[in-house]
């Protein structure tokens, strides 16, 4: 009995002593495994933190960085003497005063090349509005012929060229160069412009005919004239001076009443006195 007591107090104890072995055995792996991972997490803050002191430490060698070189500028421009600085400060004077200078001097030129140019351009503009204006003046002066009527009277046959009208001494249609001014005979004729005298003749169809030069080639043509007393080959007479009278002598225009026969001719060809009379 006493065995038996024995050996069930032997295999419970037995039992016991396992179990606490067993626990401990638990209880050692879990510290083991709280301190693994106590050291992990400790190593993790710590990689953590020197990585945040790397960035730190950068950021600070950056603005050390600059500091220094803020420092060491200052530090140059302080550390230069008073002798130095005006010797720099006048040579970076005389420096801007030459370039001052330079500009101004290229500016001169390029202005006295710019005033030579315009200088130049006003001369030729000049001389091209004188020549222009010496040209209109001289057209204007060639412009300024203002033929009169040589005499006053009724406009009996008109300027046809271009057309024919009916000649009552041919009995035909025919064209007329001139322009006839009824008058009576021995009315006196008048120059109709300046000029001077070319021909005084006998013209085998209109008759006892003045014929008068007048400026830019322009001639006028005076027939069926009774005299031409008043005047003679080459001589300069004015408008309105008398050269002649009118008669009844060309031979073409017999048959019509007293008359003049008067013409226009602008480089040798006729063209209608209506025109040119004012």
């Amino acid at each position: 009995m006493r065995r038996e007591n024995r050996r069930q107090n032997l295999q419970g104890k037995i039992s016991t002593d396992k179990i606490i072995l067993y626990a401990g055995i638990g209880v050692a792996i879990l510290a083991v495994i709280v301190f693994a991972l106590f050291l992990y997490s400790k190593n993790l803050s710590d990689d953590v933190k020197n990585s945040t002191m790397s960035l730190e430490q950068m950021a600070s060698m950056a603005n050390n960085n600059t500091t220094t070189q803020n420092t060491e500028s200052a530090s140059t421009e302080i550390g230069k003497s008073v002798e130095e600085s005006t010797k720099e400060l006048n040579t970076t004077k005389g420096t801007n005063t030459n370039s001052n200078v330079n500009t101004i001097n290229n500016n001169t030129k390029v202005n006295q090349k710019s005033n030579t140019s315009n200088t130049n351009n006003m001369t030729t503009n000049k001389n091209t509005n004188v020549t222009t204006n010496a040209k209109a003046e001289e057209k204007e002066t060639k412009n300024e012929l203002s033929f009169i009527k040589p005499v006053e009277g009724e406009i009996a046959k008109e300027y046809a060229k271009d057309n024919l009208i009916y000649s009552a001494t041919l009995e035909e249609w025919t064209t007329h160069t001139g322009m006839d001014i009824k008058a009576d005979k021995t009315t006196v004729v008048k120059a109709a412009e300046s000029g001077t005298v070319k021909t005084i003749k006998n013209d085998p169809r209109y008759g006892l005919t003045i014929v008068i030069e007048h400026e830019d080639n322009m001639q006028t043509i005076y027939s069926n004239l009774l005299t031409s007393e008043f005047v003679v080959e080459g001589e300069k007479v004015e408008k309105g001076q008398s050269i002649g009278t009118v008669g009844n002598t060309a031979v073409f225009e017999i048959a019509d009443e007293p008359h003049l026969h008067f013409e226009i001719l602008k480089d040798s060809l006729p063209v209608d006195p209506s025109i040119y009379i004012k």
